[in-house]
């Protein structure tokens, strides 16, 4: 038994390979549901209703998938290039100490500009964090894989410095915390009372745009090229140097921008827990939507249905809400083997004698 390379993918079963791994993790989801003395259709109906079953239930699966559209979309641009970003959580949190910076007040502005301002050094302090890996990688052979990640604990404990220090908030008895951003600075409510804000709308905005720049550009042309084969890409006269270190500032600036959305729009101000993990979690948004940007929206939002919904099934059906950890890690896993066997068919062979 080998792997062959398919020499033409059908659309149909690029369209099934998510599918499929979504459907297998849900199976996987009920096979511990039944263990754990739970039945899987109830538990899964209390899953959905705490996902979708009432305007605040809506409004918690839109704000939790608003950070995991965006870290997904940054995972998804740098992967389409073949540029192993791993560090969108560190990039996350440099776009909300940018935030912190200059939104607590060292710069007061009208909220039309302001908001704006904010998005744009969220962005910026996303790229140039990215940027020493990208030029480490193109210039000096270095593992992109590694910078990237151990960028992301180096941010983490400059973040815990700043919040014990010069950006933490006098007014929080002893609590590590900052400032909070300025009341022009925080992105409006979409649905009244709840913690849905205007960074959903900005990070489906985002991924249109990105869409429209990979499907009907030049640009986004030599990415597919650099991605599909950075060799030939440079013999055709692409500059492969020049696209990978836009593609990674692109993806570290769209992870800064979750970095905004978390700041100035859900929690207005910065903490050392500001994200769960949601850098990581958008890796495996962008795999389950095979890095189309589109299909990242729903693949975000699959996932934080999973995620706001397992606490109302936990406490439905008395499950461990670490369930939730255990279905989205079981879809990654569907995800990847369900590509291999979309790139590659199994040929089985007899042995030879």
């Amino acid at each position: 038994m080998r792997l062959e390379a398919r020499e033409h993918v059908p659309d149909w079963l690029k369209f099934l390979v998510p599918i499929s791994a979504i459907v297998i993790a849900l199976i996987i989801a009920a096979l511990l549901l039944i263990i754990a003395g739970a039945p899987p259709i109830e538990s899964f109906y209390y899953l959905v209703k705490g996902a979708f079953g009432s305007k605040n239930a809506l409004a918690e699966t839109g704000a939790r998938a608003t950070p995991l559209i965006l870290t997904g979309l940054a995972a998804g641009i740098a992967f389409r290039a073949k540029f192993w970003n791993i560090g969108a959580e560190g990039q996350l949190y440099a776009g909300a100490i940018a935030v912190t910076i200059v939104g607590t007040g060292a710069v007061n502005l009208p909220s039309s500009v302001m908001i704006p301002f904010l998005f744009i050094i969220g962005a910026l302090a996303g790229a140039a964090v990215i940027l020493p890996s990208v030029i480490l990688k193109q210039f000096f052979k270095v593992d992109e894989v590694v910078t990237t990640l151990l960028m992301n604990f180096i941010i983490l404990l400059f973040v815990s410095f700043v919040l014990e220090g010069p950006l933490k908030d006098p007014m929080s008895l002893g609590w590590p915390q900052a400032a909070s951003i300025i009341d022009t600075g925080i992105l409006p409510q979409i649905m009244d009372r709840t913690r849905l804000h205007l960074g959903f709308i900005i990070s489906i905005f985002v991924a249109i745009v990105l869409w429209i720049i990979l499907e009907t550009t030049s640009f986004g042309f030599r990415i597919k090229a650099v991605g599909y084969n950075s060799s030939a890409a440079n013999h055709s006269g692409h500059s492969v140097a020049r696209t990978m270190i836009l593609v990674a500032c692109i993806s570290g600036g769209v992870a800064g921008v979750a970095g905004v959305t978390e700041t100035a729009g859900l929690k207005g101000y910065l903490t050392l827990d500001l994200s769960p993990g949601f850098g990581y979690t958008g890796i495996a948004v962008a795999m389950l939507a095979a890095l189309n940007p589109i299909g990242i929206i729903f693949s975000a939002i699959f996932l934080a249905t999973i995620y706001v919904g397992a606490d109302s099934m936990s406490r439905a059906m008395n499950v461990p809400t670490y369930l939730a950890d255990v279905v989205v890690a079981v879809t990654v896993l569907s995800v990847l083997v369900s590509l291999v066997l979309t790139n590659y068919k199994i040929n089985f062979q007899s042995a030879s004698k």
